[in-house]
C-alpha cells in the first residue's frame, strides 16, 4: 500500500513539474553553433553593429538638419522684415531731407518745443540703432544656421560612407568564409529562397524595443532570466524580440542562452527558433520550412523595431547592410547550415 502510494505521488509530482516548467526540451534541442568561424562571427557582429550605429547617427543628423532648416526659414523671415524697416528709414530720410540735430534744436520756438524735439531726436536715433542691430543679429543667426546645416550634411556624408564601409566589411568576411569553406554556391541558391515568401504572420508588426533619447540603443548585459529551456540569462532586448515573436504566433520550440562556445548565445543576445514542432530535427521541408521562412521574414520586416543584427536561415544570412547572402556552416549538417532552425542575433 505504501509503495503504491509512493508511485502515485511520484507520478502526480512529475505531472505538476511538467505543468510548471512546460514540455521538456527535445533530446536534440541544442544546435551546434552559429556556423562559420569565430573570426567570421566577430566580423559580422562588428559590421552589423557599426552599420546600425551609423544608421542611427544618420537619422539623428537628418533630424537636426530638419530642425535647423525650420529655424533658418524663421530667421530669414525676420531678416526680411528688418531689411525692409531699415530701407524705409533710409527712404524717409531721403524724401524729407532730414535736418541735423542742432538745426532742429535751434529752430525750436520755445523751451517746451526744444525739450520735445530733443526727446524725439533721441527716440528716432534709438529706434534706428535698434533696427540696424536687429538686422545685424538676424544676419549672424542666418549665417550660423546655414553653417550648422552644412555641418550636418557633412556628418551625414560621413555616416553614409561608414555604413558603406560596414556593408563592405560584412560582405568581404562572408566572401572569405565562403571560399575557405568551399561553399557550393549553386546548392545555396537552390536551397535558399527565403526572400520570396512573405505570407502568413511574417508580416506582423512588432512593438519597438527601447531606445535612448538620441535614437541609439542602451547598453545591455545578460541580466534577465532566459525563459526558454536553455535557462541561463539573456538581455532585455533579446527577451523583447522573443516575446514579440511569440505574440506574432511563432510559438514552436526556442533555445536562447548557451554557456559554451563563441558568438552571441553566451552573451544572451541570440535565440534559435526550431522550424519543426518537436525541436531541432533534420532539414525543414513543407510546412516546417514555411514556418521558418515566415519567422525569418518577420524578423527582417521588424529589424529596426527589434534591433536585429542578423538572421540566419537555410544556408543564408540576412544583414541590415546587405540583405540576404549565402552562408553555410562548417559542419554541413542541418544545425550549422541552419536548415532546421532560424537564428536571431540582436544588438
Amino acid at each position: 500500500m505504501t509503495r503504491q502510494w509512493i508511485r502515485v505521488a511520484t507520478v502526480a509530482m512529475f505531472g505538476l513539474v511538467l505543468g510548471l516548467v512546460g514540455p521538456l526540451a527535445p533530446a536534440n534541442a541544442d544546435p551546434y553553433d552559429e556556423g562559420g568561424t569565430e573570426e567570421l562571427r566577430d566580423q559580422l557582429d562588428k559590421a552589423s553593429r557599426g552599420f546600425l550605429d551609423a544608421q542611427t547617427a544618420l537619422k539623428r543628423s537628418q533630424g537636426k538638419q530638419k530642425e535647423q532648416e525650420t529655424a533658418l526659414r524663421t530667421i530669414e523671415q525676420d531678416l526680411a522684415t528688418h531689411v525692409e524697416t531699415v530701407a524705409e528709414i533710409g527712404r524717409s530720410a531721403y524724401r524729407t531731407g532730414r535736418l541735423g540735430p542742432m538745426s532742429a534744436l535751434i529752430n525750436a520756438d520755445s523751451p517746451e518745443r526744444f525739450l520735445e524735439r530733443a526727446n524725439a531726436l533721441g527716440m528716432v536715433a534709438a529706434n534706428e540703432q535698434r533696427e540696424i542691430q536687429d538686422l545685424d543679429q538676424s544676419k549672424e543667426k542666418a549665417a550660423a544656421a546655414t553653417a550648422a546645416i552644412r555641418t550636418e550634411v557633412r556628418e551625414q556624408e560621413r555616416q553614409v560612407a561608414l555604413m558603406k564601409a560596414r556593408k563592405d566589411q560584412a560582405e568581404r568576411a562572408l566572401d572569405v568564409a565562403a571560399k575557405a569553406q568551399k561553399a557550393d554556391a549553386a546548392r545555396a541558391a537552390q536551397s535558399g529562397g527565403t526572400g520570396s515568401n512573405t505570407g502568413g504572420s511574417g508580416g506582423a508588426t512588432a512593438t519597438p524595443t527601447k531606445r535612448n533619447s538620441d535614437g541609439s540603443y542602451p547598453t545591455e548585459s545578460c541580466s534577465v532570466n532566459d525563459p526558454t529551456p536553455a535557462n541561463g540569462c539573456i538581455t532585455p532586448r533579446t527577451l523583447h524580440a522573443l516575446n514579440q515573436a511569440k505574440a506574432a504566433n511563432f510559438t514552436r520550440y526556442v533555445s536562447c542562452y548557451r554557456s559554451g562556445g563563441s558568438g552571441e548565445h553566451p552573451k544572451g543576445r541570440a535565440c534559435d527558433f526550431a522550424a519543426a514542432k518537436n525541436g531541432f530535427e533534420g532539414d525543414a521541408t513543407g510546412g516546417d520550412k514555411t514556418y521558418g521562412t515566415n519567422l525569418a521574414n518577420y524578423f527582417i520586416r521588424n529589424s529596426d523595431r527589434l534591433a536585429v543584427l542578423y538572421v540566419i536561415w537555410y544556408r543564408q544570412i540576412w544583414l541590415p547592410s546587405s540583405g540576404w547572402k549565402s552562408y553555410s556552416g562548417a559542419g554541413g549538417d542541418p544545425s550549422s547550415d541552419h536548415t532546421n532552425h532560424v537564428h536571431l542575433s540582436v544588438y
